[in-house]
């Protein structure tokens, strides 16, 4: 697993203090709060990352195909607009993952001869050292530089280590992992990172059917709980806890109004839950909020853009209509 920041050729750059000590304080923190709170960042052990991809799999999350359908058939849109400026740049990818859209980019970027690196961030050393290897293998040309941590950490870290232009991804609706509150607060938070004329790249997944986004998040063959679920398991085994897990059950809500797609564990009994040394209390049917999953319209997202430092640049959509990856250039 990465310390911190490697490069592709697996030195160490930065150590990145990620641990333990922090992760039982955050789930401590949050189950003492009302109504209680996991952390969604932290349900990307080795585990967690595999269910993730079978959740990207699974017929119902068509998130990840849509934005697939953008990189795949409007690369060349996507990168004529990197490219307009003529610079060298650095292309900084926020919670990388396997790079899955992102590969047609790159391999466009380096048939068109530009002139960047890559550093893909990810609060997951189990997947930014899959990452490393894939690409290695597959594009052995393409300058890499891996950042393990939290993305704002990461992102200044990226800032540091070139003064090369930048252009920065947010893919896959992870900005809807926030409320538009703390998504707002986030980019302005970036917008502070980055110096004027650097692109910012935003996947929004857009306001549609209620039933097609509900059922994106409660699939049928329950891997989405699994997922939830599985973020007890790593607390039992990271933090020497004994939750039951068939005592747990997954829930999942919409609010077509608000576009706020939210996912809980609900407690199926009175339970006291040990973590360490710290005894936690459950009631019957309490719950703990673990994601939201915020959809957008595109007057938010205009809105968004101007409201934090950004000019909206382009729009680029899937065939559906369904997703947007929107280019912003920082102001």
């Amino acid at each position: 697993m990465y310390l911190g920041t490697k490069s592709a050729s697996g030195q160490a750059v930065n150590g990145q203090d990620d641990s333990s000590q922090k992760f039982r304080m955050e789930v401590l923190n949050g189950l003492s709060r009302s109504p209680k709170r996991l952390d969604s960042k932290y349900f990307y052990d080795s585990e967690g990352d595999k269910l993730f991809q079978q959740i990207m799999a699974a017929p119902e999350y068509y998130l990840t195909r849509c934005e697939l359908d953008i990189f795949q058939n409007k690369t060349a849109d996507l990168a004529d607009v990197i490219l307009s400026d003529g610079s060298s740049f650095d292309l900084v990818e926020l919670g990388a993952g396997d790079a899955t859209k992102s590969v047609y980019l790159l391999q466009h970027l380096l048939d068109k001869g530009a002139d960047f690196s890559y550093m893909p961030i990810d609060i997951s050393g189990n997947i930014l050292s899959v990452l490393n290897e894939k690409l290695k293998a597959q594009m052995p040309k393409l300058g890499m530089v891996m950042l393990e941590g939290e993305y704002l950490q990461m992102l200044g870290k990226a800032m540091s280590l070139s003064k090369r232009r930048k252009v920065v991804m947010f893919l896959g609706g992870n900005i809807g992992n926030m409320s538009p509150v703390d998504a707002k607060r986030f980019c302005l938070q970036v917008r502070e990172r980055l110096e004027p004329g650097d692109l910012f790249l935003i996947g929004f997944d857009l306001k549609k059917r209620p039933e097609t986004i509900l059922n994106a998040y409660n699939d049928k063959a329950g891997i989405t709980a699994e997922f939830n679920l599985n973020l007890l398991r790593r607390i039992n085994k990271e933090l020497d806890a004994n939750f039951d897990v068939q005592q747990f059950e997954h829930y999942e809500s919409y609010d077509p109004e608000t576009g706020a797609c939210k996912s809980y564990l609900v407690s199926l009994a009175a339970q006291q839950v040990t973590i360490g040394s710290s005894n936690v209390q459950f009631d019957k049917d309490e719950i703990i909020f673990t994601e939201i999953s915020q959809k957008y319209s595109k007057a938010d997202i205009n809105t968004m853009a101007a409201a934090t430092g950004f000019e909206l640049v382009q729009n680029c959509t899937d065939s559906k209509g369904w997703f947007i990856d929107s280019f912003w250039k920082a102001v």
